[in-house]
C-alpha cells in the first residue's frame, strides 16, 4: 500500500490485518520504527514493550492464518500512560519511588483492549503522580515536547499519549481524565479524545489494597486518544460494560434513544465570562457553523451553575488532597511541589461541614445539568480558553497557576457532574491546532461521538504530524 502503516487509523489497520493485506507483525514493526525516529524528538514514550508486542503480533497472525475469528482491533498498537497497570511493566507515575511497581495483571481497560485484539506497544510520560500540573514532565523521564511547536506544552496529564498518537507512533493511546487530562492533550496536539461518563468504563487505579477517597473515585476516568472519531467509537465499544474489578461500572447501552427532531446544541464561547483567546473563539465558531451545516440546531447558552461546579470540584479534591500532601510531597521535585502548593494556597482545605455540604451540592448541580441536557442534548465549548501555553508561563507563580487552571474550567465542571465529552480538532491557526469539546448528558457518549464525526467529516483531520521535518522558512 502507498500509505505508510503508521499513518493509518486504527480502523484501517484492523481491517488490513483481518483481510490479510498486512501482517500484525508488520504493523507493530512499522510503529516501532516510527518510534525510533520520532521519540527522541518528543520524548513521549517512556518504555517500549517491543518484545511482548512482537510476540502478540505473531500470535494474531497465527490465529488469522488458522481461520480463527479476530477481535475488532486485532493487530492495532496502543500506548498506555504510566499510571495504568500493564502486566509486567512498571507503573511508575513518573517518580523514582514506583520504579519497581510492576503489576502482575492488567488494569481493566488494558485487559479489554487486549481482548479486542489490540497490542500494547509502550508506556507514556505524565507529570509526577499526575498531580504536578498540566505540562507533561516527570522526574524519571523529563519533558515531553509538543510536535507542532517544541516550545509549547503538549498539555497533560496524558500528554505522552497525546503526542504519541499525534506523531504516528501509535494510532491509539490509553490515558485518563480527572479535569481535562485527556481533552487538553487532544486539543494541544490536534487529535481526538473521549472522556467517558462516570461508570461507563471499568478501571482500577489502586496502588495496593486500599481504595482511593471519594473524589478520586468520582472524577478520574480512563479513556482513549486517537486521530479519528471512528477510532474513538471502536475503543468505546471495546471498553464499555460491567466488570467485577470495578463495582462502579454500569450496564448502560452503548446507544440511547435519538432525541426527537433536530438535535439542539448549546454553544458556550467563554465559560464563566473570564475571557477567551480569539483563536479559541474562532475554533468554537467553526465547530458551531459546521454542526449547523450538518443539521443540528445551534444556540448560544450559559452553562448551568458553572462556578458552583468548579468550586465544588476544587473543594472536594483539595480537601482530600491536603490530608495526603505531607506524604505525597516527598515523592515530588521542587518544581512539582511548587505547583501543588500554589493550588493549595488558592484552594485551602474545607472543614468537615463544608466538605459534607459539597457532597450534597453535587447532586443538585448534576440535576441542573441534567435538566439543561433535556433542552440541549449537547454542549459545545472550548477545551481551554487560552492558546497553547509555554511551559514556563504555566505555573511560575500563584497567578500563573490560577490562570492556567482557570482556562480549563469547562473541563473541571463537566468532570464534577460526571458527564461525557469528546475533544476534537477543528483547524490550525498560526501553526497550532485548534480544539473544541462536545459534552453530553450522562451516558450519551453516542451523541457526542456522532456530532464529533459530523464535524470531522466536514473539516477533516490534522495529524499525524512530523516533528522531524525542518521548520518552514520565514
Amino acid at each position: 500500500m502507498d500509505t505508510e502503516l503508521w499513518q493509518l487509523s486504527a480502523a484501517e489497520l484492523a481491517r488490513a490485518v483481518a483481510a490479510g493485506d498486512v501482517s500484525a507483525l508488520d504493523v507493530v514493526n512499522a510503529h516501532l520504527a516510527r518510534v525510533a525516529v520520532v521519540n527522541p524528538r518528543v520524548n513521549a514514550i517512556t518504555n517500549l514493550l517491543a518484545d511482548s508486542a512482537r510476540e502478540a503480533a505473531r500470535e494474531t497472525d497465527r490465529r488469522r492464518a488458522a481461520g480463527e475469528r479476530l477481535g475488532p482491533l486485532a493487530g492495532v498498537p496502543f500506548t498506555v500512560k504510566e499510571n495504568i497497570h500493564v502486566a509486567g511493566s512498571a507503573t511508575t507515575f513518573g517518580v523514582p519511588r514506583f520504579r519497581g511497581l510492576v503489576p502482575s495483571a492488567d488494569a481493566p481497560p488494558v485487559r479489554r483492549l487486549r481482548a479486542a485484539g489490540a497490542i500494547p506497544l509502550g508506556r507514556t510520560n505524565l507529570p509526577d503522580m499526575t498531580i504536578a500540573g498540566m505540562h507533561t514532565v516527570s522526574t524519571l523521564y523529563g519533558e515531553t515536547r509538543n510536535p507542532w511547536d517544541p516550545a509549547r506544552t503538549p498539555g497533560g496529564t496524558s500528554g505522552g499519549d497525546g503526542v504519541a498518537v499525534a506523531t504516528g507512533m501509535a494510532p491509539l493511546g490509553l490515558g485518563n481524565d480527572s479535569g481535562g487530562s485527556l481533552r487538553v492533550p487532544a486539543a494541544f496536539n490536534g487529535v481526538t479524545a473521549l472522556k467517558p461518563s462516570y461508570g461507563r468504563f471499568p478501571q482500577d487505579h489502586r496502588l495496593g489494597p486500599q481504595d482511593p477517597t471519594l473524589s478520586s473515585q468520582l472524577f478520574p476516568v480512563d479513556g482513549p486518544l486517537a486521530r479519528t472519531v471512528a477510532d474513538l467509537r471502536a475503543v468505546y465499544e471495546a471498553l464499555s460494560g460491567v466488570d467485577p474489578q470495578d463495582p462502579r461500572a454500569v450496564p448502560v447501552p452503548l446507544d440511547g434513544p435519538r432525541p426527537a427532531g433536530p438535535i439542539r446544541v448549546g454553544v458556550v464561547m467563554d465559560p464563566g465570562g473570564h475571557g477567551v483567546d480569539p483563536a479559541v473563539r474562532a475554533g468554537v465558531e467553526t465547530a458551531a457553523a459546521t454542526l449547523e451545516d450538518a443539521g443540528y440546531e445551534v444556540h448560544e447558552v450559559e452553562v448551568p451553575r458553572l462556578d458552583d461546579a468548579v468550586d465544588g470540584y476544587l473543594g472536594l479534591i483539595f480537601t482530600e488532597f491536603s490530608l495526603a500532601w505531607p506524604q505525597l510531597k516527598e515523592l515530588l521535585t521542587e518544581d512539582s511541589r511548587r505547583h501543588v502548593e500554589h493550588t493549595l494556597r488558592e484552594q485551602p482545605a474545607l472543614g468537615l461541614d463544608g466538605y459534607l455540604q459539597l457532597t450534597a451540592a453535587r447532586q443538585g448541580i448534576q440535576r441542573d445539568w441534567a435538566g439543561h441536557f433535556e433542552r440541549y442534548p449537547l454542549l459545545l465549548g472550548p477545551v481551554s480558553t487560552d492558546p497553547i501555553p509555554f511551559p514556563d508561563a504555566m505555573h511560575g507563580s500563584v497567578e500563573d497557576n490560577a490562570r492556567t487552571m482557570g482556562a480549563v474550567r469547562l473541563c473541571r465542571a463537566s468532570t464534577f457532574v460526571g458527564a461525557p465529552s469528546v475533544a476534537l480538532p477543528v483547524g490550525v491557526a498560526d501553526g497550532l491546532p485548534q480544539g473544541v469539546q462536545i459534552i453530553g448528558g450522562m451516558y450519551r457518549e453516542d451523541l457526542c461521538l456522532q456530532a464529533a464525526a459530523a464535524v470531522e467529516q466536514r473539516l477533516g483531520t490534522f495529524t499525524p504530524v512530523d516533528p522531524t521535518a525542518p521548520p518552514p522558512a520565514d
